[in-house]
């Protein structure tokens, strides 16, 4: 039955692939399957023919719309590439990960796993979702990583190399390692375990003596495995810690493990008396799984920039005798001449040999509005280029280039960062030198009353004060708190954040994309309306920031045929609609041909972009354009500012805007500073910490990266970029600053929960190691009463409410 474009448009369906709305450009009523864009027809029409039609049986699916970039991935063969990001196999395969954009559920994972059924050659395909990471296998006789890439990309998934493989490597062969270990420990405790069942059971039955001594044996047997194998990493961090003469909490753990172990051991020989074996590899078990929680979730804090080079393009058009062809980044070097398109990223430092364009530098210095650049100007990898193609000669690449050296500052400064010391691990040095003493002060006390239970009370003492409820108290809380801030769209990398951020300090606010929108809009706008839709019929014609910024201020304003347009690069354009000449841009370009009667440029404030609009020689329009204030942006920093936090300004963009936007969100303008560099900002943050104040940076460019690494605290803000977001000690998913606000109350919250927990832990040790140098409880109960602590700390963290309040 066929559908009229009428029914068509009264009752649009959607997208065949994404199920957005379809646009009434794109509805065809010859067609059965509609679609929103040209990318989603392309990405159906790959998944039908490679047979993978069931990736529409996912109810949780796609739901943006296909950016396939249409690139031929050409420089993915070239050997530059190959030998930084390829490594082959005995068998003759080619492995390789590439970052993938657009991946977000498990309809994602089933579609790119797929690839193999889809590309003659390909071997295997293995998607990370959180990472976006896909790790590939494929046979290059057969085809090539270009091949398997241009079919992700019509997918709607553009790759991207990735530059870390070696650190992932290694981080996995680590996780693997410790997962080992755990399973040993595991698999012996359940077993050990299950071997104490059996003899608790014989004290309410007559177990013939054989059978004890036999359970016994075998409890020995399973134990020393668990003790030299698994519990060797507490031994050699305890002897290590001797060697270099501190105190650390793995000491009194050995001595515990040890002393247990070896009476227990002791006593099976002799077959009179307890053994430990049960206390002492459960004791393993836990201690190596909350070891290992914690290691992952400190991970993040020590992820290498990876992340950061993505901010510079993959591949460059270089100019070969004349000849463009696309090159990996890596295969550039000074003195080469490169060809930069209109909404490219330039790939390395140079200077501009041809053409005149407008460059976007938000992503290195902050600045809002394009700067203006032609022959003999520097650009800079990893700004863009906005209007028209630039010929640049290279100077610097890679590490040398200022984003590189950005990248390379960052790294410094988040090794240099002063550790922070919680008050755990404060108290945990105390704790220590206190048990050892108290140890050997029981032991020599009760050779003196009863020399036959001296080294029973000490072992008892050492295993009742086993201070794994002390280490638990704030990695499980921290773990837990962590977690719940992710349901609530604050990531939080590193738990030292939120002991600094539970305190208040000094604030320092990034203003483009932090506290402002990030995005060139209109602010003000005069004259009369009429005017509006002639502004747009020429600005359909450019592709300036500010021609896309009257677009979505006047959506709804209908726009009229426009003809004899003559647009001028930096300044503006003119043309004729409706029979009358229009002419828009900036107030010198449009006065130089129209005469302004009524000073309409002079309403424009002096912190927004003039553009004057001129109709048969006539200035009859002004508009003033800028970076909006985000909403809600002052209600924050107030409610901040009332919590003790000290606010101020540090933005690369204008002064006189940054001032103004400072007032506006109730910021003193003596707080605000413009016009800093990213080399200024960490100068500025280091100044501060000299001078002994906790420092908290948020921000969301690499403008901000070095400073947020080196702040006591960083925080990257949505939409910010990845180098930003790669230093950030804490990403806020949400736009605005209201998510600061809860993770401040959140972490004072969090903070509460660990000083109740180390107050319980140090509590209950002080009950626990009364009773055994009292003698009132042997090791046997000592090694019961053990867990009870570390059991309470983690019911109290488990049932914390530290950002369970944050909407």
């Amino acid at each position: 039955m066929s559908t009229s474009f009428a029914e068509l448009r009264s009752a649009p369906p959607g997208c065949a692939h994404c199920n957005l709305p379809v646009p009434e450009s794109e509805l065809a009523a010859d067609r059965e399957h509609q679609f929103c864009c040209p990318g989603c027809r392309t990405a159906y029409d790959v998944i039908s023919a490679a047979g993978l039609a069931g990736y529409y049986g996912f109810g949780e699916r796609r739901q943006t719309a296909v950016a396939s970039t249409a690139r031929d991935y050409a420089e993915f063969d070239h050997p530059a590439f190959q030998a930084l990001y390829v490594k082959r196999s005995p068998d003759g395969l080619a492995t390789t990960e590439l970052y993938l954009d657009g991946v977000h559920c498990a309809s994602c994972v089933w579609l790119v796993e797929k690839v193999p059924l889809a590309v003659p050659g390909a071997v295997s395909a293995e998607l990370n979702v959180p990472r976006s990471l896909a790790r590939l296998s494929w046979d290059p006789d057969r085809t090539s990583l270009s091949a398997i890439a241009r079919f992700l990309d019509r997918l709607g998934y553009p790759a991207h190399p990735f530059r870390g493989a070696a650190i992932d490597q290694r981080r996995r062969a680590e996780d693997r390692a410790m997962l080992v270990r755990i399973g040993i420990a595991g698999a012996l405790a359940i077993n050990v375990m299950t071997v104490a069942l059996a003899l608790y059971a014989g004290w309410f039955g007559a177990m013939e003596a054989s059978y004890i001594r036999y359970f016994r044996w075998v409890s020995l047997a399973l134990t020393v495995p668990s003790v030299l194998g698994p519990g060797r990493v507490f031994f050699r961090s305890a002897w290590a810690a001797i060697r270099s003469r501190r105190l650390h909490m793995d000491i009194p753990i050995a001595l515990a493990l040890g002393a247990g172990f070896l009476r227990g051991a002791m006593n099976t020989w002799a077959d009179t008396g307890p053994i430990y074996f049960d206390g002492v590899v459960t004791l393993i078990f836990l201690l190596l799984t909350g070891r290992f929680l914690q290691q992952r979730a400190q991970r993040a804090a020590a992820d290498s920039t990876e992340l950061l080079h993505s901010m510079t393009p993959s591949i460059a058009h270089l100019i070969d005798q004349g000849v463009i062809r696309e090159v990996p980044v890596e295969a550039l070097s000074p003195g080469q001449m490169v060809l930069v398109r209109a909404g490219d990223l330039v790939p390395a430092d140079g200077v501009i040999h041809d053409g005149e364009s407008a460059v976007d530098c938000s992503v290195l210095t902050g600045e809002s509005r394009p700067v203006r650049a032609r022959a003999g100007d520097t650009v800079y990898a990893g700004t863009t280029n906005r209007n028209a193609s630039l010929t640049v000669r290279i100077v610097e690449t890679g590490e040398t280039s200022r984003l590189g050296r950005i990248l390379q500052e960052l790294e410094a400064g988040m090794q240099r960062r002063a550790p922070v010391v919680h008050t755990a691990d404060r108290l945990a040095g105390w704790f220590i030198g206190a048990v050892l003493a108290l140890a050997v002060v029981t032991w020599l006390a009760w050779q003196w009353v009863d020399p036959a239970v001296a080294l029973d009370n000490a072992i008892a003492l050492l295993i009742v004060t086993c201070p794994c409820a002390l280490a638990l108290a704030t990695p499980l809380t921290m773990t837990v708190a962590i977690g719940q801030a992710a349901r609530q769209g604050i990531l939080i990398r590193g738990a030292d954040a939120l002991e600094v951020l539970s305190r208040p300090a000094e604030l320092v606010l990034d203003k483009t994309g932090t506290i402002t929108e990030g995005i060139l809009g209109l602010i003000t706008w005069t004259g009369p309306a009429n005017v509006r839709g002639a502004v747009l019929s020429l600005e359909r014609h450019s592709s300036h920031p500010i021609a896309r910024a009257f677009e979505a201020a006047w959506a709804d304003v209908a726009a009229v045929e426009a003809d004899q347009i003559q647009p001028t690069v930096g300044s503006g354009l003119s043309g004729v609609v409706g029979g009358r000449l229009v002419t828009v841009g900036s107030p010198r370009y449009v006065r130089a041909m129209a005469s302004d009667p009524h000073d309409l440029a002079a309403s424009v404030a002096d912190h927004l972009t003039p553009v004057v609009v001129a109709v048969d020689g006539i200035v009859v329009g002004a508009a003033g354009f800028g970076d909006p204030v985000r909403t809600g942006a002052r209600a924050a920093i107030r409610a901040l500012t009332i919590r003790g936090w000290r606010p101020s300004v540090l933005s690369g963009d204008v002064p006189s805007v940054v001032r103004a936007v400072a007032v506006a969100v109730g910021i003193p303008a003596d707080l605000a500073r413009g016009g800093a560099t990213p080399e200024d900002k960490l100068a500025a943050v280091e100044q501060r910490l000299a001078a002994g104040q906790t420092v908290v940076m948020v921000g969301d460019g690499v403008n901000d990266a070095p400073a947020i690494g080196r702040a006591s605290v960083g925080v990257g803000i949505r939409g910010g970029a990845e180098a930003c977001l790669a230093a950030a000690d804490v990403f806020l998913a949400h736009p605005g600053l209201d998510p600061l606000v809860e993770l401040v109350d959140g972490a004072g919250r969090t903070m509460r929960v660990i000083r109740r927990n180390i107050g319980i832990s140090i509590g209950y040790n002080l009950i626990g190691a009364a009773l055994a140098v009292t003698g009132l409880i042997n090791p046997l109960l000592a090694a019961v009463m053990m867990p009870v602590s570390s059991l309470t700390v983690i019911l109290i963290s488990w049932r914390s409410r530290t950002f369970e309040a944050v909407r």
